[in-house]
């Protein structure tokens, strides 16, 4: 699931008195400049004339893509980058040698670490330590493999791994989190997808893994995708994998982390669905009530002031309600501009913020996601289902999740369900000191080895009996 904070911070952005920063003679920007969200290969080709209209072209070799127009602006030593479609922009500053751009890239309701370095520049960002990342030689077979989604028309680029013994093998599918994502779930230089696959392919469970649409090298684009579209991928995902030889075909299960586990769980109220369900951190609440929820959680992790909580709250339910009530995007982003600008604001910093965050807002994917009610879809799902969350988990606030799950579960009479609250772990399993999304980058663990075994061993359980 993205990291929805900046959702929350729109107000105190719009409401604070932002400092201009002081224009002093910066050495020019001209160049090409290199860098890597989400594991995929950024170029950057900027011209920024003494006097005259700076420019900027983004290149994304991977996904094809040449030469896309970008806005810039550049006050004081910040640079800020826009592209309109799809909406994404870099907020960064450039470092004391000026062959770097260190900030952030934001696009959809995802943000990641982003830094851009000067072709031929001999600084090279230093890379946190990340032990978990499996490395080869692996004791198992892995192969790069595609498949189809005929219903969408897109094909499908991914990982699979098999155990080295003798099968046939339980099996599993590996869905990831809302906003683009590639196989890995890469973010912050982990790759917490990579680290559950080893684990479970080492100990006898067939793993697929795949890029979403429009990543890596899988095609589509991720413009206007909904949850109903990822179930269509997960459900060619699991065809795929039950086509394979050596897998047992009544086995097979669908394991899905935060907006992944909503794909997987309408999938298994459909036809030839997964036989088992792993949730991590999946949203069970109304997807309105979940961001007002995730704003709380995130907001008290700065205070416990029963005034401002409150103000929070009161503001995200006012925004959820102007999107689900408003359907036409220029009344709603009317409304929303005053919600979140209330003085009409002309500051350019702030604008800038505002206008991508605006757009998200008003996304097909972001209503989808509002109107998203887990509960109908739960009360349908009588496979076997293991559902864990963090107890830190800020994103998906695990005691409101879990309890919401077990309720859905319930209601279809399921008597197969384990809920398991893990102590000490964020929305990414690892083990955090607050939960808090700005410390993911800085924990070297990418996977808690006990999350880890809880998922294999409930698996094995499962597919043994």
């Amino acid at each position: 699931m993205q990291i929805p904070t900046r959702f929350l911070l729109i107000a105190a952005a719009a409401l604070a008195t932002v400092a201009a920063h002081a224009q002093t003679t910066r050495p020019s920007l001209t160049g090409k400049w290199l860098g890597t969200v989400a594991g995929t290969d950024f170029i950057l080709h900027l011209t920024d004339p003494a006097t005259g209209t700076r420019t900027a072209a983004l290149d994304i070799p991977e996904q094809k893509v040449q030469g896309i127009p970008m806005q810039v602006a550049t006050p004081g030593d910040s640079v800020y980058l826009r592209i309109t479609q799809p909406v994404a922009q870099f907020a960064g500053r450039r470092s004391a040698d000026g062959h770097q751009l260190v900030g952030e890239w934001q696009q959809g309701m995802r943000a990641f670490a982003f830094t851009l370095t000067r072709e031929g520049s001999t600084t090279k960002p230093a890379g946190p330590p990340r032990p978990q990342t499996p490395q080869p030689p692996f004791p198992y077979q892995s192969a790069d493999i595609t498949f189809r989604n005929e219903k969408a028309g897109v094909t499908l680029a991914g990982t699979y791994t098999v155990p080295a013994d003798m099968g046939p093998f339980p099996a599993v599918v590996l869905l990831t989190g809302s906003g683009p994502e590639d196989r890995n779930s890469t973010v912050f230089g982990h790759q917490p997808f990579a680290v559950l696959a080893d684990y479970l392919t080492r100990h006898g469970i067939a793993v697929l893994r795949f890029d979403d649409r429009g990543v890596g090298q899988s095609s589509g684009s991720q413009a206007g995708m909904t949850s109903a579209d990822y179930t269509t991928d997960a459900q060619a995902a699991l065809a795929w994998l039950r086509a394979q030889p050596g897998i047992i075909k009544t086995k097979v299960g669908l394991v899905g982390h935060s907006q992944g586990g909503t794909a997987a769980t309408r999938a298994a109220m459909l036809p030839q669905g997964p036989d088992f369900l792993v949730l991590l951190a999946s949203p069970s609440l109304s997807g309105d009530e979940l961001i007002v929820q995730q704003s709380l959680a995130l907001t008290r992790l700065q205070t416990t002031d029963a005034t401002l909580l409150a103000a929070v709250e009161k503001q995200q339910r006012t925004m959820t309600q102007i999107v689900q009530k408003t359907a036409d995007n220029a009344q709603a982003r009317a409304q929303l501009s005053t919600l979140y600008n209330p003085t009409n604001s002309t500051n350019a910093q702030l604008l800038a913020q505002l206008e991508p965050q605006l757009a998200a807002l008003l996304s097909v994917t972001y209503r989808d996601l509002l109107a998203d009610r887990p509960a109908q879809t739960l009360a349908k799902v009588r496979c076997p289902v293991l559902a864990i969350g963090g107890s830190k988990d800020v994103q998906v606030p695990v005691k409101e999740n879990l309890a919401a799950t077990a309720a859905g579960l319930k209601a279809a009479g399921n008597r197969d369900v384990t809920l398991k609250e893990l102590p000490g772990l964020n929305h990414l399993f690892q083990t955090a000191t607050t939960g808090a999304p700005a410390e993911y980058k800085a924990i070297e663990e990418t996977f808690s080895p006990a999350a880890l075994q809880v998922i294999g061993d409930w698996i094995t359980q499962r597919t043994q009996k």
